[in-house]
């Protein structure tokens, strides 16, 4: 429990160090490839949520997919990949490929829907390379370029907030 409390202080202080250096870019394309990191310890409607983008316009195969659990079981299998507290280290380093990877790609849009404050979930998000990132209004506003301000549980409400929003910056 205690190493739980100093892991998550160790990765606090990193995400601190992160958010100094968020690039703020400029929306200025259209969205083709999107990231979506959610908590599934609190949501479990991703399935629909991902319907919900795919009705916009955009192409299921350009949805990429994180999910985080409060409680991962190593055991059990997960529909998309999923991580939790112990596939980050004490100096934030991310242990799984797949976590990496989608730090490391470039998305047009990165939608971090969580809407409570959790140092992991907040790292990715500092950390990720994509060119534009959105999530709740609830979270750090240094991490996000836009905040929405809606429950979670309404994905309907908080995806079409986003892209009326988007349309009206074309």
């Amino acid at each position: 429990m205690f190493l739980n409390y100093t892991k998550e202080f160790f990765v606090k202080k990193s995400l601190k160090n992160n958010l100094h250096n968020v690039k703020r870019e400029v929306f200025t394309s259209r969205i083709q490839t999107v990231g979506l990191l959610v908590d599934e310890s609190k949501f479990r409607h991703s399935k629909e949520l991902i319907n919900e983008l795919t009705l916009q316009g955009i192409a299921p195969e350009n949805i990429k997919i994180v999910a985080y659990r409060d409680k991962f079981d190593k055991k059990k299998t997960y529909s998309r990949p999923t991580f939790g507290k112990k596939h980050i280290n004490w100096r934030a380093e991310i242990a799984e490929d797949f976590l990496t990877e989608f730090i490391e790609t470039e998305f047009d849009l990165l939608i971090s829907y969580y809407e409570i404050e959790k140092s992991f979930l907040m790292l990715i998000t500092s950390k990720s390379e994509a060119k534009f990132k959105i999530g709740f209004a609830a979270v750090d506003k240094k991490l996000n370029r836009w905040m929405i301000d809606t429950d979670i549980e309404n994905y309907k409400l908080f995806i079409s907030e986003l892209f009326k929003y988007l349309k009206s910056l074309k």
